[in-house]
């Protein structure tokens, strides 16, 4: 069964409601994975996607912050949640295709300014956070499953504007990067981005301080789509979606789109 994936830090999908109803009615992925939804479960505006073909829905939220959501056109169960850390956060759906394919979707936190989890408590939550998918991987070999969102992490020299100039700054720190390396190892993890845009500058994440984000293309690839090593060689045509960036009233990331033929 082939099917379009698709994964998105919507950063609030109250407010951009429009935004997600235009992307799925101009590129109509069949799953849509949203971070950063900042909306109790009841308050997403659900009923506008189900209009719009999107009737398989699986969510967690919290009110002002977190968030993640599953709209699929295909039918689909809930398949959980996970607490890493243990910080009572919604940051963890998992939903299961008819086909035994299980997807889930994350937002790692993104762990403040400070690369230092002595002075800044959020950077050691969000270490804490890679290092449990790391243990999960670990304990629980995925099949089937494909793991998307918000990593909050850019890996490669290439998935940051300046490599060396980030090498300091959250979410390309080397610790960062070797602790998601270690998840990735851990579960046989393959990054299906890069698999197929395997060189080159790639982002999916531009500053809202960036005055022209654009011209300045100081971007990092924090969004991921990531596939169980059973099912990685039925992922194609991977692509960001740059130009979603500069819609009207935009989120900071750009969406993240695979293609798998299962």
């Amino acid at each position: 069964m082939p099917f379009t994936l698709a994964t998105w830090n919507i950063n609030s999908v109250r407010l951009r409601e429009a935004l997600v109803a235009r992307l799925l009615t101009e590129e109509a992925p069949d799953i849509l994975c949203l971070q950063e939804c900042k909306s109790p479960v009841e308050k997403i505006p659900l009923e506008g996607f189900r209009t719009l073909g999107y009737g398989h829905i699986v969510a967690r939220g919290q009110k002002g912050y977190n968030g993640v959501a599953i709209l699929s056109r295909l039918p689909l169960e809930d398949a959980g949640d996970l607490d890493f850390a243990g910080l009572g956060h919604a940051r963890h759906v998992a939903a299961r295709l008819e086909t035994g394919v299980t997807i889930h979707n994350f937002y790692v936190p993104a762990g403040g300014d400070k690369p230092d989890r002595e002075v800044n408590e959020k950077f050691g939550q969000k270490l804490d956070y890679v290092a449990d998918m790391r243990d999960w991987a670990r304990q629980n070999r995925p099949e089937k499953a494909i793991l998307v969102g918000d990593l909050n992490i850019a890996p490669r020299q290439d998935d940051v504007w300046s490599h060396k100039q980030l090498l300091k700054v959250v979410s390309h720190t080397p610790v960062e990067v070797e602790a998601l390396g270690a998840a990735q190892e851990a579960g046989g993890w393959v990054d299906v981005t890069r698999t197929d845009i395997p060189e080159g500058q790639l982002y999916s994440w531009w500053s809202y301080r960036s005055p022209d984000w654009d011209a300045a293309d100081k971007g990092r690839r924090l969004d991921h789509i990531w596939a169980s090593p059973d099912i990685a060689g039925a992922a194609h045509g991977s692509r960001i979606l740059r130009p979603v960036r500069g819609w009207e009233q935009p989120s900071d990331h750009a969406p993240v789109f695979a293609d798998f033929d299962l």
